[in-house]
């Protein structure tokens, strides 16, 4: 298990606090994707490992409700001083961690970092809901509006639904490789 100081250390070492959220995780969220990859607090995937949704478990309550998050705060790199956070995968009113009875507002989507655009951060986030959720600015049916609509800042998330520090987290990093290229094409994009 990990400690609350390391998973705090390794948050701000790799400035995830301050540039995608306020204060960092209490716990460690555990991910596994196909083939046993784990994900680790900013260990190195790359994006034929991490283009399948994994699965995702963390000590949750009885009863309660949970937002999921998963961004990549580095588009179009995180040298460009103008960059836009990308929603990868947001699931709402998750009762306790039955992900799959939550309400799906984006998709899961594997990490494509444009080339030569250096190591991106993928951060997945678990927050308490203080009550059931409701977001309709969120989703689409096109792979337009589907873009369009990724495009989103989670800090504004968080306030707008008051739902305070994330009680789970974890990150992994990963840069362009030839499987980016073939996802692209496959969407129609390339």
């Amino acid at each position: 298990m990990t400690s609350n100081s390391l998973i705090e250390e390794a948050f701000i070492e790799h400035e995830i606090v301050p540039d995608a959220i306020s204060k960092p995780p209490r716990e460690i969220l555990n991910i596994v994707y196909d083939g046993g990859h784990r994900v680790g607090l900013g260990a190195t995937l790359t994006p034929r490992q991490v283009k399948d949704q994994p699965v995702v478990s963390w000590n949750a309550e009885n009863g309660a409700l949970y937002t999921l998050a998963m961004i990549d705060p580095d588009a179009p790199s995180r040298k460009d001083l103008e960059r836009k956070e990308i929603e990868h995968w947001l699931i709402i009113n998750i009762p306790g961690k039955e992900i799959e009875k939550g309400e799906t507002l984006s998709s899961y989507f594997g990490a494509g970092p444009s080339p030569n655009t250096g190591l991106h951060r993928y951060i997945f986030l678990i927050f308490k809901q203080p009550t059931r959720l409701s977001d309709s600015s969120r989703g689409g049916t096109t792979y337009e509006e589907m873009s369009k609509n990724r495009r989103r800042y989670i800090k504004e998330f968080i306030e707008k639904h008051r739902l305070g520090a994330p009680v789970a987290g974890n990150f992994f990093q990963a840069e362009y490789d030839d499987y980016v290229g073939e996802m692209y094409r496959k969407m129609g994009r390339g």
